[in-house]
């Protein structure tokens, strides 16, 4: 259903009540997984971490204007793959962005990590340097959907660095995958029987999908059915539930009180600073919420960063696309969202949308309730189709 055009208001104005989170992103890996479509460049030869490290600062201070007075509720180290930085960087970083945008008590700090990239003294560090939780690309425990991944690492370096992460975290987060090449569904499952021997608070699953630009999309593998990957999902879900997991969005499970908060954060459409190299930003005002992407080559935005201009793109969200950007966000939540939510973040009113809510009700995609808007078990398995309700 589209939209007619009508005047609304640009953005949010309760500022005090949104939320900030610091994104940043570490750019180089040791490989390019011929999956990955995100901004990963491999390091040939020896990674500028200092370099990068002052820039990365030199960045945070150019966007403080945008910025200034509010606190940090959560921070992601993303990647690439950051477990490639030493821990005296990652302190560095971190105790520099708490001295120019206070971090709230009891922050979450989150860094992704490689398992070929693990060591004992490397993950002591990153705890000691003020990372919370980490997370953990596992992928598989199979050795050969690891290979068929063109991941650096086999199932025992998983299994090692499981168990480091363990000892050092309290808090972490294994990332596995589903729908792999030449994959059956028993094996999926022993992926995860055997990632939950450890215990993990927080699981995401995610299906394989071949993404433009990446050489799995180039050189197609041969992957499951789609109803064979359907009840893998299904298997998945089915068995997480039965360990006491919450699946509270569409790839990611997690023991109470364990959900991201750094995630859920872009899920209910808060506010994200991104620096590092093509990192994005979500940054609202009293009257605009605009979004930035820096420059993606590590060389370029180093470049740019370093002379106080890493911005490489600006745009502000118009009102009519207001609506579509919040939904495409809170609709992955199982649990949707609070009305008030809705406005709080956008400064529209529901009846803005009435009628596409209407719609997606009719169609059994979305219950709307006083408390709560959420979508269905049907609008789960089919979010693009009740996404594409509301598209401007």
């Amino acid at each position: 259903m589209r939209r007619e055009p009508v005047d609304l208001p640009a953005a949010p104005h309760a500022l005090s009540t949104m939320p900030l989170a610091l994104y940043i992103h570490i750019p180089w890996c040791v490989k390019k997984c011929p999956y990955c479509d995100f901004n990963s460049h491999e390091a040939h030869g020896e990674i500028p971490q200092q370099s990068y490290v002052d820039v990365l600062l030199a960045d945070l201070r150019s966007a403080l204007p945008e910025v200034l007075g509010r606190e940090i509720v959560s921070v992601f180290f993303g990647g690439g793959t950051p477990s490639l930085f030493s821990p005296v960087a990652i302190e560095q970083i971190l105790l520099a962005a708490d001295a120019l945008l206070p971090f709230v008590d009891d922050i979450e700090i989150t860094l992704e990590a490689n398992p070929g990239t693990v060591d004992a003294v490397n993950f002591a560090g990153f705890r000691a340097a003020g990372v919370t939780r980490l997370s953990l690309g596992i992928q598989s425990l199979n050795d050969g959907h690891l290979r068929a991944l063109g991941r650096i690492h086999d199932a025992g370096q998983a299994k090692r660095a499981i168990d480091i992460a363990r000892r050092h975290f309290e808090n972490f987060n294994l990332d596995l995958m589903y729908g792999l090449p030449g994959q059956m569904a028993d094996q999926a499952l022993d992926d995860l029987a055997a990632a939950l021997d450890y215990e993990p608070p927080h699981l995401s699953a995610y299906h394989l999908t071949l993404e433009p630009n990446t050489l799995f999309h180039k050189y197609p593998p041969a992957l499951p059915t789609d109803d064979d990957t359907s009840a893998m999902q299904a298997a998945i879900e089915e068995t997480l539930a039965a360990r006491g997991y919450c699946h509270y969005e569409t790839s990611a499970f997690a023991l109470p009180g364990r959900e991201a908060r750094h995630n859920l954060n872009y899920w209910q459409f808060g506010d994200y600073l991104g620096i590092g190299a093509g990192a994005h930003s979500k940054i609202s005002s009293h009257d605009a919420i605009v979004r930035q992407m820096r420059y993606k080559q590590p060389r370029a935005y180093i470049e740019h960063a370093s002379t106080g201009a890493p911005v490489q793109q600006k745009n502000e969200i118009a009102a009519h696309d207001l609506a579509f950007e919040f939904m495409m966000n809170a609709l992955r939540l199982n649990q949707g969202f609070a009305p008030d939510l809705f406005e709080q973040r956008t400064g529209l009113t529901l009846t803005a949308i009435q009628a596409e809510l209407d719609e997606a009700v009719q169609r059994g995609l979305l219950v709307v309730a006083p408390e709560r808007i959420a979508p269905t078990l049907p609008g789960q398995r089919f979010l693009n189709d009740l996404l594409q309700i509301f598209l401007p």
